[in-house]
């Protein structure tokens, strides 16, 4: 049984409509300063995040913080 990915990496398909914010490449890497949230309609592809080594998660409701580039 296959679960869902929680992080995800340009190119992949959004996996549901939703928020998605940056984070860092490892789960040790919180306090990220500014993060960009964009919005996704299940199937669109995510963008390139604004560092390299950043990925995207989704945002939980009620925890969508600010919203820019999306």
């Amino acid at each position: 049984m296959g679960g869902e990915h929680n992080q995800f990496e340009v190119g992949w398909k959004a996996p549901n409509d939703g928020v998605y914010r940056e984070i860092g490449e490892h789960p040790d890497s919180e306090g990220i300063s500014h993060p960009r949230e964009i919005h996704l309609k299940k199937g669109e592809p995510f963008p390139e995040p604004t560092n390299a080594h950043r990925k995207w998660t989704r945002v939980k409701n009620g925890d969508v913080k600010h919203r820019n580039g999306g």
